[in-house]
């Protein structure tokens, strides 16, 4: 098999089948565009079976993806997509750098939730887009936009729905998509506690990269604890 890309956290496979690649998680974390990077032991493991396990979840209230199968503790099959050079992020809850850059207080609620846009360009640091920036660079049309801004709220809808049963609160999280061979949107990448920030109902901790970022405990300790919680969820 031919390595096509590797990222911070996955590497991307060609197979024999032109319709299938193999995608394979890294036991690698990384936090401010890789600024901070560590080897840690079973986190490619525990990403791929919880992403594995969101995006069954997912298909099974309605929304597609590019996942096929697990097809081992640190692989997938996923099929190919062109990915678009946006990130679409969703809030239900300010945290990070939207307290940072506009002073919100942390925890706050957003109803109804805020989907935001940024510019997938590690040398740029992937800046915050503003719709006509998006136009302007020619990413997306305003049709596309809408339709991204429309997926990225049924996520989000399905997803805390799933947090719900296992006592959690998302807070935000981040997705990507990419475009099938008929020109369609298609949730891609991964989801995991690497792309979310997820808090405990009643104590307030942390599930989430924040863990590493902040250092404040172990991440496989909390990235364990968070798919166990995943058997709760029907």
């Amino acid at each position: 098999m031919m390595l096509l890309y590797e990222g911070k956290a996955k590497c991307v496979y060609k197979t024999e089948d032109p319709e299938v690649l193999r995608l394979e998680y890294k036991d690698e974390v990384t936090a401010g565009n890789g600024e901070k990077q560590d080897f840690m032991s079973g986190k490619g493991r525990l990403n791929n079976l919880i992403s594995s396990d969101i995006f069954k979840y997912l298909k099974k209230n309605g929304v597609d993806s590019h996942f096929i199968e697990r097809i081992s503790d640190t692989e997938q099959k996923v099929m190919p997509v062109r990915i678009i050079p946006l990130e679409v992020v969703v809030r239900n809850f300010a945290a990070g750098s939207i307290v940072r850059r506009l002073g919100f207080t942390n925890g706050s609620s957003f109803t109804p939730p805020l989907v935001e846009f940024y510019y997938k360009e590690d040398a740029l640091h992937d800046p915050i887009l503003t719709e006509d920036h998006i136009l302007k660079l020619d990413i997306a049309t305003e049709a596309e936009i809408e339709t991204l801004r429309t997926q990225a709220l049924k996520v989000n809808k399905a997803m805390n729905e799933m947090m719900d049963q296992m006592g959690l609160k998302l807070v935000d999280f981040k997705i990507e998509y990419g475009k099938d061979k008929a020109g369609n949107f298609v949730l891609a990448d991964e989801i995991s506690p690497d792309t979310c920030r997820i808090w405990d109902k009643k104590t307030g901790e942390n599930f989430d990269k924040d863990v590493y970022r902040n250092g404040t405990g172990s991440l496989i300790d909390k990235y364990t604890e968070f798919y166990e919680k995943m058997g709760a969820v029907k």
